[in-house]
């Protein structure tokens, strides 16, 4: 079989992108990209007062502009850009929306839906475009990031952060589709993103707000790419694999086969649903937590019993943001949901990991604050498994307990989340705002359940604003 040519792959991703019609997406791509959308709503509508967001829609708003799309639950109607930016920083609030493709068995480490979809929803509402039109975009956009994550030789522990990189192609090619760009218009708006690339680990070293910003910034400037593109702007020729385009000057090296091998017929997008609002390499910990916290309160026993907490994990681990001692600061809630000390022990105290325990308050707690500090980490799990833990317990009275895992609940591979739980999580986002009334949640899931069969968009939008 023939090596694909760098100019050729650029050509064929164009082509997929201009020309994929819904027909052709398989039955269950069109499914899985129900979920991601309906996950990434519960996770607009559970972060929209998290620390930051508030902030920044009231800037948004202040600037005005021409109404595109809708703010989400509050109502604010904004150009479709902003709106998509104030959107994806709240999806990305909590830290809690679905993530991590996979091609074959092969995780891609990213963040891709909590910058896509919130830009799919924006210019689906700007555009008229029906549900079928929105799936149809959302899903040729993740692939395209998922497949430039895979495919380069990208490192995120070299300091870049990957919504910043390879999201902005992605929400480009949504809004260039829902925009109706030909290949020639598409291009370009990839050129033009070429220019808007960034992004920093910096901040979630920091436990800062800007831990989202790339986030945002994704969901904003791809669209506003695809907008430039429309008006009129030119953009480099080739900007993946040209001198100075992206492969060039953002990663080592690229496979391209990864970049062509079934583009415009197999669709990749992320599909590691979280069960818990917090950085995915806590979760394995939590889990263990939680099953040792049931265990403790089997015996009649509780947290206050607890003298030394050991934690293993996989080395790459160890020396990170996530290894940090346990000192909320300016941003308790963001640097709480990278601490894998706060993760153990929040849920070895109160034996849940939900959205309440993440609040600023309930990080202030002393108690947990207490416990946090007795907890030492090692990495000596295997580096090939990032997600494994294995968590001991010493009691004051000198027994142990231990738990382990090598993948955490929500691994599409091993333990996947149910249907059921993933509506589940959007009731819980739904009522943890407190702006909706809980009985529309059900409304809210009937109608993305049927997306595909939505011809305006406006219905759905309806549902998901406080009245």
């Amino acid at each position: 079989m023939t090596a694909p040519v760098p100019s050729e792959v650029t050509a064929a991703i164009l082509a997929a992108v201009t020309r994929t019609r819904f027909e052709d997406l398989p039955a269950a791509t069109v499914r899985h990209a129900k979920q991601r959308i309906t996950d990434i709503v519960g996770c607009v509508i559970g972060g929209a007062d998290t620390a930051g967001s508030p902030e920044l829609r009231s800037l948004l708003v202040a600037r005005g502009g021409r109404p595109g799309a809708t703010v989400l639950p509050g109502g604010e109607r904004l150009p479709t850009a902003p709106a998509a930016f104030a959107n994806a920083i709240a999806a990305r609030g909590n830290d809690f929306g679905v993530l991590i493709p996979y091609i074959g068995t092969t995780p891609v480490w990213s963040h891709i839906s909590e910058s896509t979809v919130p830009a799919a929803l924006a210019m689906a509402e700007s555009t008229g475009a029906s549900g079928r039109e929105l799936i149809t975009a959302l899903v040729l956009g993740d692939d395209l990031a998922a497949r430039l994550t895979a495919g380069a030789t990208y490192v995120p522990g070299a300091g870049w952060d990957s919504p910043g990189l390879v999201n902005k192609f992605g929400v480009a090619a949504i809004a260039g589709r829902l925009l109706g760009l030909d290949e020639l218009r598409l291009r370009d708006a990839f050129g033009i993103v070429l220019h808007q690339l960034g992004g920093t680990f910096q901040a979630i070293d920091a436990g800062a707000h800007t831990f989202k910003l790339a986030q945002g910034l994704a969901a904003r400037d791809g669209i506003e790419a695809a907008e430039l593109a429309a008006h009129g702007w030119t953009g480099s020729p080739d900007p993946f694999f040209g001198p100075n385009g992206y492969i060039d000057m953002y990663c080592d090296g690229v496979d391209l086969d990864v970049l062509a091998d079934g583009l415009g017929a197999v669709f990749h997008g992320d599909a590691t649903f979280k069960p818990y609002p917090s950085c995915r390499f806590t979760h394995s910990a939590i889990d263990c937590a939680l099953e040792i916290s049931a265990r403790l309160r089997e015996a009649g026993a509780d947290a206050r019993q607890i003298g030394r907490i050991h934690l293993d994990v996989a080395p790459m681990h160890v020396d990170s943001p996530l290894d940090q001692p346990f000192a909320p600061g300016r941003n308790p809630q963001g640097h709480a949901i990278f601490s894998l000390r706060y993760a153990a022990a929040s849920a070895l105290l109160r034996g849940r990991a939900t959205l309440a325990e993440y609040t600023e308050e309930a990080v202030g707690d002393p108690a947990v604050a207490a416990l946090a500090d007795r907890v030492s980490i090692t990495g000596g799990r295997p580096t090939a498994t990032p997600e494994a833990a294995t968590l001991t317990v010493g009691l004051r009275d000198g027994t142990s307990l231990t738990a382990g895992r090598d993948t955490a609940t929500g691994n599409p591979l091993s333990s996947p989340l149910s249907a059921a739980r993933i509506e589940a999580k959007f009731r819980a986002n739904w009522c943890f705002t407190g702006m909706l009334e809980p009985a529309r949640a059900d409304d809210a899931l009937e109608l993305l359940g049927r997306l595909d069969e939505v011809d305006d968009l406006a219905e759905l939008t309806a549902i998901l604003v406080r009245p």
